[in-house]
């Protein structure tokens, strides 16, 4: 995983808008800050869809037109602390369905964390933690014949490009048979009153967890990247539907990365891209499905529609 950090940090840093993958945010100290996020009060992402596996546990399982009687493997991309996920895992337990639980994550930490916590609260769940790449693990899956659930939740697709999202959702689906579900969580557009907060809270949780990046770099890459000199800068226009969060050099300075063997120069105020989260509506991701193999099955809400998980399925 080292080449792969040290290959896409120098190809972000190089371009002449600069950015770097979110994927990397989640070491052991982002999957510490972004579970803090999550808690925050102007953080309603994860309160929306955590109300929606809370209050309308049956109606997901009646959505994905789940038989207690067949065999199928629920497959959760980007598991974290499985908070919201375990509301539904309590209820397929309660009523016997027959399923393995296979979470997936390039957090080695968040996995282990989760089985231990999942082995504690229901130990009679079949649980198979897949550490890796999302597709990596989809093609060694692909020969299992079960029924797949795909769980795709916290907007983590909207941290793709409309464009990334439909060969994300296209790749997804090669690895599906016919009649397969993915349980897509998205955010929803709102106006920036609301969406500004979340990502720029008054603790400062969020500017921690993005430049807890640079001191990974830092670490991992032997860079010398002085963190005082960059501030986090959250953006979004409700017209847009995109939230963007920057890191801006606060003053011309130079970095180098002693593992790339190169250094990068910032001019003051330059800004580099951390993380998009794209907003949706119908219309949006039904351009977005468009060009893939999925179909919109159905869509559930949060009381303030904030958020929506919809129910797509594999043509």
């Amino acid at each position: 995983m080292i080449d792969q950090l040290k290959k896409e940090v120098d190809q972000g840093l190089s371009t002449v808008e600069k950015f770097l993958p979110s994927k990397y945010f989640y070491d052991k100290s982002g999957d510490a800050l972004f579970v803090k996020i999550m808690n925050l009060p102007e953080y309603y992402v994860t309160r929306a869809e955590h109300e929606i596996f809370k209050t309308q546990t049956y109606a997901i399982i009646k959505s994905l037109q789940l038989d207690p009687d067949i065999y199928f493997d629920l497959i959760e991309l980007g598991a974290g602390d499985g908070l919201k996920t375990k509301e539904l895992l309590r209820e397929l337990d309660r009523l016997n369905y027959r399923f393995d639980y296979m979470p997936v994550d390039i957090s080695q930490s968040a996995l282990d964390n989760l089985k231990v916590d999942l082995n504690k609260e229901l130990p009679s769940l079949s649980i198979q933690k897949k550490h890796g790449d999302y597709f990596e693990v989809l093609e060694l899956l692909k020969e299992n014949k079960h029924p797949k659930v795909i769980l795709f939740l916290g907007s983590n697709i909207g941290n793709m490009s409309d464009a990334v999202a439909t060969d994300f959702l296209s790749k997804l689906s090669d690895n599906l048979q016919k009649k397969d579900k993915l349980f897509l969580g998205v955010d929803l557009i709102k106006p920036a009153s609301i969406v500004l907060p979340a990502y720029n809270d008054s603790q400062g949780i969020t500017a921690a967890f993005n430049l807890n990046l640079l001191d990974r770099i830092n670490r991992e890459l032997e860079a010398n990247f002085d963190l005082q000199f960059f501030k986090h800068q959250p953006e979004y226009k409700e017209s847009d539907g995109i939230a963007k969060s920057y890191l801006v050099s606060t003053k011309a300075q130079q970095v180098y990365i002693a593992k790339i063997n190169k250094s990068f120069d910032f001019f003051e105020g330059e800004k580099i891209l951390m993380e998009i989260s794209r907003k949706y509506n119908d219309s949006i991701l039904n351009s977005i499905l468009s060009k893939t193999d999925f179909t919109i099955k159905g869509k559930i809400t949060d009381s303030k529609a904030y958020f929506a998980n919809y129910i797509l399925e594999r043509k």
